[in-house]
């Protein structure tokens, strides 16, 4: 796992060279505001160090995707989600061109609030 790819734009995010409105933030994670949105709430969650997609994670990436979702039902409910079970939230890992992964560094979408959504 390479720290940063100069050409990926989630990288140039955590590097801070792309403005992003930050959801939250810590050694290993970022969390910030999808800039078009499908659903009410949606954020997305990435490792700060540069990975490709889900087909690249390896067993050493376990504690971290961990992390990433024990996150997510907390910040989902920080940013508007209705509580479970009436409420709830989507998490979505898009991976490789079949998958719909359009940018090319492990993402994790959470998206939740009133139906109907554009999409999912």
């Amino acid at each position: 796992m390479s720290q940063a790819d100069p050409n990926c734009l989630f990288c140039k995010i955590v590097e801070g060279t792309i403005p992003s409105r930050k959801v939250y933030e810590d050694e290993e994670i970022l969390v910030f505001h999808d800039i078009h949105p499908w659903a009410p709430v949606h954020f997305l969650m990435i490792p700060k160090r540069h990975v490709t997609s889900l087909a690249h994670v390896g067993d050493e990436h376990a504690p971290l995707l961990g992390r990433m979702l024990a996150l997510a039902p907390r910040l989902a409910l920080q940013e508007g989600c209705r509580p479970y079970p009436e409420g709830g939230h989507r998490v979505v890992i898009n991976t490789g061109a079949e998958g719909g992964q359009e940018v090319h560094h492990l993402h994790v979408h959470v998206m939740g609030g009133p139906r109907p959504w554009l999409k999912g």
